[in-house]
């Protein structure tokens, strides 16, 4: 982390450049505002890039903007212009009219001060403002001292729960850049409801502080502090004061176990693409819901079977008020759920391997991603507060490679197409048939095109 003041960033982006020089030619002046100036005082790459301007009217700033490239107003309540890759606006102030994200007034106005528009901001560490063209940082709340301290701390506690997602934001940004929110901020952000977030403002925080944290732990015991899981994520809660097993879970409780796996899931996985990390992530959130009702005390030692059947309830409710289902074309709702029902299937399989079929392994495909199983079961076994041998993933991920199942089930062999041929009429009957014929495929026992046919035509005769 740098010292206040000094500059880790990358080079000069062209396009605030170029917007910085046109605006200072009309007597304005054009500051880089928002993450991008966090990102750049931490070191980190950063693909937006906003634009304040001040000392233009707004009638001008289109026009004047026209002359770089094709500008495109977005925005309803408020214009912003696109240039490229770059957000575009004058200096605004909000004024708080009604419940939601939706209820503002907002108002831009050219004259402003740069304290007056950073004072909108939610955190410091969003307030901090660079010019491009000075390399000087506008920090009126002293922001780059708390990314110092790794503290994260509210602008203005007065307008602060204007907007109850901020709550969630700094979920995220704690869990993102390792900060520790400061007291003040702390007793805020308890005292705000935030029943009027719809599902996918929700999710957008979650999935940040899930997919973008390298440790989540973070955001989720902050959560915790804030009281931000009895509010959103209430089936986590018996979690707390779970127990468990202390020669299988040295670590204690099911809370900060599954914090643990959450970590480990990101540490192990930041090759995923979005939605396949997006499974393992809320795979590592919701694997254990169903502990507190199977937990049992037998014989001075502490067991929860089948708890992970148990789980899939809770696990869907969550799902449910994050409206999770499909992500960039990917079923993640029906592969969550696949890896709180399965996740115990890897070790179990491993411990059974000299019995243990090839038609286990395929029929256990048509459930869930072996792959992803695997990389969320590895997760799990280290998840825990001694190292243990966690060799049974390896073993299994093998097997289902050297089946080629390791993403998805074998393809059907017979298809209707097959049966039409051998003179069955389309209809429920040819449904049974082909699920007969395809349950031996599963086993084994149909390799080929032939043996499919030959299988169906006994099918038929029966």
């Amino acid at each position: 982390m740098p010292a206040p003041g000094t500059n880790r960033g990358t080079t000069v982006p062209t396009e605030a450049l170029r917007i910085a020089e046109l605006v200072r030619a009309r007597g304005g002046r054009a500051l880089v505002v928002g993450g991008v100036v966090r990102d750049r005082l931490l070191g980190h790459d950063s693909k937006d890039l906003d634009v304040e301007v001040f000392g233009i009217p707004q009638a001008e700033l289109p026009g004047l903007l026209a002359s770089l490239g094709r500008v495109e107003p977005v925005g309803q309540a408020f214009p912003v212009y696109k240039l490229g890759p770059v957000d575009v606006a004058l200096p605004r102030r909000e004024s708080k009219t009604g419940r939601g994200h939706k209820g503002f007034t907002v108002e831009g106005d050219p004259g402003m001060s740069y304290e007056e528009a950073a004072r909108r901001r939610d955190f410091t560490l969003n307030a901090i403002a660079w010019d491009p063209l000075t390399d000087e940082y506008l920090d009126p709340f002293e922001g780059r001292a708390d990314l110092e301290r790794r503290v994260l701390r509210v602008v203005d506690p007065h307008t602060f729960a204007d907007d109850s997602l901020r709550v969630l934001r700094a979920l995220q940004f704690a869990a993102r850049f390792e900060l520790t929110m400061d007291a003040a901020s702390k007793e805020l952000c308890r005292g705000i409801a935030l029943d009027d977030l719809p599902a996918e403002r929700i999710w957008g925080e979650f999935e940040k502080l899930l997919l973008r944290a390298m440790r989540p732990s973070i955001g989720f015991a902050l959560a915790r502090e804030l009281g931000v899981i009895e509010k959103i994520l209430p089936e986590m809660v018996p979690l707390y004061d779970c127990p468990q097993d202390a020669e299988w879970h040295p670590e204690g409780d099911v809370w900060t176990h599954t914090l643990m796996v959450m970590d480990e899931a990101r540490r192990r996985n930041a090759d995923l693409a979005r939605p396949e990390l997006a499974i393992v992530m809320l795979g590592a959130v919701c694997h254990d819901l169903g502990k507190p009702q199977t937990t049992i005390h037998v014989d001075g030692r502490i067991k929860s079977p089948g708890h992970e059947a148990a789980g899939v309830e809770a696990a869907t409710r969550i799902l449910d008020r994050l409206n999770v289902h499909t992500l960039d074309g990917v079923d993640v709702r029906t592969q969550v759920l696949g890896l709180v029902t399965e996740h115990l299937r890897p070790s179990a399989f491993h411990k059974a391997k000299n019995t243990v079929t090839d038609g286990a392994f395929r029929r256990l495909a048509q459930r869930v991603d072996l792959e992803l199983l695997t990389r969320f079961a590895r997760a799990d076994c280290n998840g825990r507060g001694a190292a243990f041998d966690c060799s049974a993933m390896d073993w299994f991920i093998e097997r289902a490679r050297s089946l080629g199942v390791e993403h998805r089930p074998p393809a059907p062999i017979l298809l209707g197409r097959h049966l039409i041929a051998m003179g069955v009429a389309p209809g429920p009957r040819m449904g049974e048939i082909l699920r007969a014929v395809y349950e031996q495929q599963l086993d084994g026992v149909v390799t080929t095109l032939e043996e499919a046919e030959a299988a169906a035509r006994v099918v038929i005769g029966t």
